[in-house]
């Protein structure tokens, strides 16, 4: 090593114990940050894949303007309601959208809050229930329009949110469905996901945190206090609707931020959960990596799940 590289890690290292003092506090902003992102722009619009679409706002919390929704319509006794990952916005699952109204389906993508074109909520504890609540007011409000109001329904959900696709069959006296689809999660455990998520280098963390002591408070610190905000109980018990409901988990067998085993060890607590894992696949690839299977897998599912 030369006098540079070792002048260089020096101070790194130096930079790093300065820093320390500040890290949790920055690590707590950080695990803000995860619920409440900047938002993206849609990329995509549904007109760019062939769909032909309808903007929808679905009240929340009383207010008019609450989610924004992209409804494609298709057999309105089938309908699958797809949500987004975490900082990502419903342009993210326009692939997913494709394949399935193309396959017959009636498809609403919608915005989680805090995201895209929804409605903003500063909160930062409850956010299971809160992100919950989100799917349950997309669906009643479909249920409330005559033409859906027998249809099946399936809920589609991926990487950390994920989790509120599935965490509603606990409302299922209040909102029941008829099929989950998870994407890349969820785990049998939460505290692995979010370290993972802030090691991804998916969140702004300045220099001199990005490294040593000060990366490892940072870290601890933004997971716990992410986890905290959830405020969930987890796993689900299997019993209720986790009994009855039809369930399919797709996990990348490369994914290191909700790795398969960890999905495969959820899926086995459930009798009608299906777990598959997807050869060669990064976080949320699949579509990408295994177009077929990936379309199979899903619509093999719904076929069997939505039918009469």
């Amino acid at each position: 090593m030369g006098v540079c590289d070792m002048a260089t890690g020096f101070l790194t290292k130096a930079a790093s114990a300065a820093t320390l003092p500040v890290a949790p506090l920055y690590g707590a902003f950080l695990s803000y940050f995860i619920y409440h992102p900047p938002r993206r722009p849609h990329h995509k619009k549904p007109e760019d894949l062939g769909l032909t679409s309808t903007d929808v706002q679905v009240p929340l919390n009383g207010k008019p303007r609450g989610l924004h929704v992209w409804l494609c319509e298709g057999d309105t006794e089938r309908v699958v309601v797809l949500g987004h990952g975490l900082g990502l916005s419903k342009s993210a699952s326009l692939a997913q959208a494709a394949m399935l109204n193309r396959a017959g389906y009636t498809v609403a993508l919608f915005d989680h809050r805090n995201h895209g074109k929804s409605v903003s909520d500063p909160a930062c504890w409850g956010m299971s229930d809160r992100h919950t609540d989100d799917v349950v007011a997309v669906i009643k409000h479909l249920r409330a329009r005559d033409e859906y109001a027998a249809a099946r329904f399936a809920v589609f959900g991926f990487s950390i949110s994920a989790f509120p696709s599935f965490y509603l069959l606990g409302r299922a006296a209040d909102c029941p469905v008829d099929a989950v689809i998870c994407d890349s999660g969820p785990a049998l455990e939460l505290s692995p996901l979010f370290r993972n998520f802030v090691a991804a280098d998916g969140l702004p963390i300045p220099g001199p945190l990005r490294t040593g002591l000060s990366r490892k408070a940072l870290e601890t610190v933004a997971a716990s206090s992410a986890l905290a905000m959830l405020r969930v109980q987890w796993p689900p018990a299997a019993e209720g609707a986790y009994e009855r409901t039809p369930m399919l988990f797709l996990a990348g067998e490369r994914d290191t931020m909700i790795p398969a085993a960890g999905v495969h060890a959820l899926g086995e607590r459930y009798p009608l959960a299906e777990v598959h894992t997807l050869p060669d696949t990064d976080h949320l690839q699949g579509i990408k990596t295994q177009p077929d299977v990936y379309a199979d897998t899903v619509l093999g599912f719904l076929e069997r799940t939505l039918k009469d």
